[in-house]
């Protein structure tokens, strides 16, 4: 119902870079496809009267497992924009990653947010502007940086294209210089977002410049997920960027229980990717994951309603993860395990 109304309010460049995925659109389908490949075991007569969905993560408190997911732009769906979102965040006490390119400074959105907040990080190919970045989040009160490693050869992203077509508007009028307040007071002509060239001594190197935690984004692989660890990663975010990057990649529920064996207890595992109701979030908390994050879920309400509809986008989701917990016969989110899950 948030799509159908945000559909109504946004334009069609606005809807097209908001729902496409890349090339023919199979992984952002697969994303949602791969919690289908699990059942829950439901268990009976357990005292679920109360139920407890707070987590803690890297010294961050939330009273839900589902954070929210840095996305850029959110000024292309309501005039909110990120302090929308941050408000409604701090209304249900979850947490909040900023986006590189949020439409809104990293300062104001720590303050509407109330709380710490993690930031986003796309490396760019000038690493003092990296750590320009690094330096800007962690004066504004972030905790940690999400360094985003999934895009490294650039992407197709033909919904989008093609939904550009229907707009009438003339795109150069809004996207014209530095719009994004994160570049303020750096030139960004001839810079990528983006570092091909980048090799996992890139952890260390933040870490010699920054106090944040440093949680790598991206991961798909367990070899890779051992090799953040190895290089001294403080959590890992299994993401293929929405279905966004590599057309026939692999959802990431389908390959979290690997990556999830492959770091142990060693460092904390955020899962994103087609998560749109409880039972996807209870799933990959009972296969490893700490926390779950998600985009659209809360950017179709952001569109459809600003901070109201926010809010009544992560209600909907906070009522169905306890009715399910109860319905599985789960007290607190601690104590899932795959002892709750059957494959198919």
């Amino acid at each position: 119902e948030m799509e159908a109304v945000a559909r109504k309010k946004i334009p069609p460049a606005h809807l097209g870079y908001l729902n496409t995925g890349v090339d023919s659109d199979n992984t952002l389908r697969a994303n949602r496809d791969g919690f289908t490949r699990f059942q829950i075991k439901p268990r009976r007569l357990v005292d679920v009267s109360a139920t407890d969905t707070r987590v803690n993560i890297l010294g961050t408190s939330a009273s839900s497992p589902i954070f929210l997911c840095p996305v850029g732009s959110q000024g292309a769906y309501h005039p909110e924009a990120e302090l929308g979102t941050a408000r409604a965040a701090a209304a249900k006490e979850h947490h909040m990653v900023l986006s590189t390119q949020s439409s809104t400074a990293v300062e104001a959105v720590a303050e509407a947010k109330g709380a710490p907040i993690w930031h986003q990080l796309y490396p760019t190919d000038r690493w003092e502007y990296t750590v320009a970045m690094l330096q800007r989040a962690e004066a504004a009160g972030c905790t940690a940086v999400c360094l985003t490693i999934d895009l490294p050869g650039g992407r197709n992203t033909e919904t989008q294209s093609i939904l550009m077509r229907e707009d009438d508007r003339t795109c150069s009028n809004c996207h014209t210089g530095q719009a994004k307040p994160m570049f303020d007071g750096l030139d960004m002509r001839g810079v990528g977002l983006n570092n091909p060239a980048l090799t996992w001594d890139v952890i260390g190197r933040m870490k010699d410049v920054t106090s944040m935690n440093v949680i790598i984004k991206g991961i798909e692989v367990a070899p890779d997920a051992a090799l953040a660890v190895q290089h001294g990663a403080d959590g890992i975010w299994v993401s293929n960027h929405g279905g966004r990057q590599l057309d026939g990649s692999r959802a990431p529920f389908d390959q979290l229980a690997e990556i999830c064996d492959a770091v142990g207890d060693k460092i904390d595992v955020i899962c994103e990717g087609g998560i749109q109701r409880g039972t996807h979030v209870l799933k990959a908390l009972s296969v490893g994951a700490k926390a779950v994050s998600g985009g659209r879920l809360y950017l179709y309400a952001l569109a459809a309603a600003g901070q109201p509809g926010v809010e009544r986008a992560l209600g909907n989701l906070r009522a169905e993860i306890e009715r399910d917990m109860r319905l599985m016969g789960v007290k607190q989110v601690s104590e899932l395990s795959r002892d709750n899950l059957r494959y198919r």
